[in-house]
């Protein structure tokens, strides 16, 4: 019953899936930039912020640095860099302090050998690799399953490659799935260091809950189109056999 749900309104499900997270990306933009409008009142950037969470949490081998571009950044564990946009890197407002104090978060997260995290880590070239060619390989062996003889060795073959294709999407969405558990952290401990060392304080810290929330909430939305996508490439599959 599930699976032929999924076959005849699979389709469905994922538009609905991309309009959502489409509203949702949205979102999460409209609150960084209503919040990177506020300025928060002890004047920090967004770059001072960090250097003094991480100095604070005894994080004292990660390099601040600046990047291009809006909402790019992130912790690279591999360098050690902490990396800061142009919207958060010498910016003080409220929206900035919230998203360098959450990439603190993940260096914490690093520097005490936080086990999702290390999942994290470990999947992400198989994540890469089957996040960009995963739906290609097993639509490749869903049509020579459609087209070709099950009984012959090219049917026989396409139902491999469509189980690989499946495995290769299925570590994308490992990856995304376990993803949730760490951005999640980071924004927590992000929210308790900005409380407990006074970095933002009342009408300031709930803004930039806003701010961690809205974008949480995109990686929800990423995890959940994933699922779908996943579920429905079995339905045909399954279909199919």
């Amino acid at each position: 019953m599930f699976w032929d749900i999924m076959s005849q309104y699979g389709l469905i499900i994922s538009i609905i899936m991309m309009v959502i997270s489409l509203i949702i990306s949205a979102n999460c933009k409209a609150t960084f930039s209503r919040y990177s409008k506020k300025m928060a009142a002890n004047g920090l950037t967004g770059a001072d912020a960090a250097q003094r969470i991480l100095s604070a949490y005894g994080v004292n081998d990660v390099t601040i640095q600046h990047i291009s571009g809006n909402l790019t950044d992130n912790y690279n564990p591999k360098d050690k860099t902490l990396n800061l946009s142009d919207s958060v890197y010498a910016s003080s407002s409220i929206a900035a302090i919230g998203v360098a104090a959450h990439e603190c978060g993940h260096a914490i997260q690093h520097n005490v050998g936080f086990l999702p995290n290390k999942i994290r880590s470990a999947l992400v070239p198989g994540a890469n690799i089957g996040s960009r060619f995963g739906p290609y390989v097993a639509i490749i062996g869903l049509s020579m399953m459609a087209y070709l003889d099950s009984s012959a060795s090219e049917g026989s073959l396409g139902e491999t490659i469509f189980f690989v294709g499946i495995v290769m999407f299925s570590l994308a969405v490992l990856f995304y799935l376990v993803t949730l558990p760490v951005e999640l952290d980071a924004s927590r401990r992000a929210l308790q260091i900005m409380r407990k060392d006074g970095l933002l304080q009342g009408a300031e810290l709930s803004g930039a809950r806003k701010v961690l929330s809205a974008a949480a909430m995109t990686y929800i939305a990423a995890a959940a189109s994933a699922i779908v996508t996943l579920l429905r490439l079995m339905s045909y599959g399954k279909r199919r056999r």
